[in-house]
């Protein structure tokens, strides 16, 4: 683009000075005005990414803003019709008044390039907020304030560092159909070249794989449970089968995993893995009753596992923000297929207060973070989610969807949510007692239909798909030993469960 530069006004001197002046581009400032002056078409090569804001020079914020807001009317923004907008303005008049419009406009030649321009105002711009940024981190550090602690600080400064990369990314854009309709077929063809024949992350269990397809990238997902049903442990499952796959299938199956724990430590959740692949109770294993030949299974099944993909941060409390921050760190330094976070009432978001008020605010910002998360780096992320004690109240104990806690966000920003129910639970919590005024026989007839009915259900759970945006929804039956807090194919002849 061919453009004839304007002489600096006589009292714009100061801005020439040898001190260090905030990055920008003068020049490519009066460019860019002058193209859309002349062309209004120009500003829709940059109004999607470019605000008045992002200039250095006053007197070209408000230009620019004026010719938006015209533009974004329907009317043409040139010398003539800004020339009202001005004439009283002191900034502009300092500079030369109207006189200033029609010299940018006529210092342009051609416009094809105004997009150029304005990337080059945009990158100023940035630079000019990580200088702001980088003073604020040393003033802060230089405090010594006894209620903000050094790795508050770190947390702080990556937030406004990611808000900062987050509002920095122009590439968004319409992309031609013909170019999602490739990806698709390539997704396809690589699930049919998979022996498991899933198009996403596969989770290990046959039937839970068949309802859902796999973890699918950019997809968030959410496993729910009340207390004692196992959600942790068949997420652990999850993870590590997926981490498994990805290992013994030279990187075509599965993926590699971030687990946030943040209800277990690390060596709890090591413990449980241990446990499940030794195949030691993980009781025996806590209250040191196991046999000196369970050793050798320990030493084998760590050094299994040692080679295993699976990367545990077990940092209480964190900020969806260092959520953010962490994932995208391990993708870039050891490669990341799946995250998961145990559980998202424990994140917090970026507010520092947390009353009962902002609580369903805070959840829904914490929701879609994760989305966003899952979205950004392209991976599934599967988060577990507290039940609210209504459940409990019912006489079928089945979760539904109105049962999560705290915000409907999480139902609404989630691609999946699936309910994890274990009926041998509350079974053998209901054991029949003899009433005062019943006979032998009805109490053993009553008896032996529970003991029937807990026999069905022994070691079995099920996971209940309340919402799939992909496909349909169901139930799926699983098998579930307590022992190893393990989760498995119920049938081994795949024989049919009610849907």
């Amino acid at each position: 683009m061919e453009t004839r530069l304007l002489d600096p006004p006589a009292d714009a001197g100061d801005r020439h000075l040898s001190y260090r002046v905030p990055p920008h581009n003068e020049e490519a400032e009066q460019a860019l005005l002058g193209a859309i002056l002349v062309n209004n078409k120009a500003y829709e090569k940059v109004g999607e990414f470019l605000r008045p804001e992002h200039f250095f020079f006053p007197e070209n914020q408000k230009i620019f803003r004026a010719c938006a807001t015209l533009v974004d009317r329907g009317q043409v923004a040139n010398p003539i019709t800004l020339k009202s907008y001005f004439e009283q303005d002191a900034d502009i008049r300092e500079i030369g008044g109207t006189e200033y419009l029609a010299r940018l406009a006529a210092a342009i030649v051609t416009v094809p390039n105004a997009e150029d321009y304005g990337r080059i105002i945009h990158e100023s711009y940035l630079r000019r907020q990580l200088i702001e940024v980088g003073e604020e981190m040393v003033n802060t550090a230089y405090k010594h304030e006894l209620d903000i602690s050094a790795g508050d600080q770190i947390e702080e400064a990556e937030k406004k560092l990611f808000e900062l990369a987050s509002f920095g990314d122009v590439r968004g854009d319409f992309i031609p159909f013909e170019r999602a309709l490739a990806a698709a077929i390539n997704t396809a063809e690589a699930a049919f070249r998979r022996s498991s024949h899933v198009t996403g992350v596969t989770t290990g269990l046959r039937d839970i794989d068949i309802k859902l397809g796999g973890l699918h990238p950019s997809d968030l997902l959410i496993l729910a449970g009340r207390p004692s049903m196992g959600k942790t442990a068949l997420a652990t499952n999850i993870a590590f089968n997926s981490a498994k796959a990805w290992m013994t299938s030279g990187g075509k199956e599965g993926a590699p995993v971030g687990f946030f724990s943040l209800e277990m430590s690390a060596e709890q959740l090591a413990m449980r893995i241990l446990a499940d692949q030794a195949e030691v109770s993980g009781d025996k294993i806590r209250r040191g009753e196991i046999a000196a030949s369970d050793f050798p299974k320990f030493v084998e099944a760590s050094q299994y596992l040692s080679r295993v993909p699976f990367f545990v941060d077990d940092t209480p409390a964190l900020s969806i923000s260092a959520v953010r921050t962490r994932c995208r760190r391990l993708k870039r330094t050891q490669g990341l297929g799946l995250i998961v976070v145990d559980y998202l009432q424990l994140l917090r978001g970026s507010g520092s207060a947390r009353s009962e008020q902002n609580r369903v605010q805070e959840i829904s910002e914490i929701t879609r973070g994760l989305k966003a998360i899952a979205k950004e780096l392209d991976v599934p992320v599967l988060a577990l989610s507290q039940l609210s004690r209504s459940v409990e109240q019912r006489e079928d104990k089945r979760p539904q969807l109105s049962d999560l806690r705290e915000s409907g966000s999480i139902e609404q920003d989630a691609d999946v949510v699936m309910f994890v129910f274990r009926e041998q639970y509350y079974l053998e919590r209901a054991e029949p007692s003899r009433r005062p005024d019943e006979s032998d026989d009805k109490y053993n007839d009553r008896y032996q239909r529970w003991q029937e009915r807990l026999g069905q259900v022994h070691n079995t759970a099920e996971v209940i798909i309340g919402k799939q945006r992909h496909g349909p929804v169901g139930t799926v039956r699983l098998y579930f030993d307590g022992n190893f807090t393990r989760f498995g194919d119920l049938d081994t002849h795949h024989s049919n469960y009610d849907d």
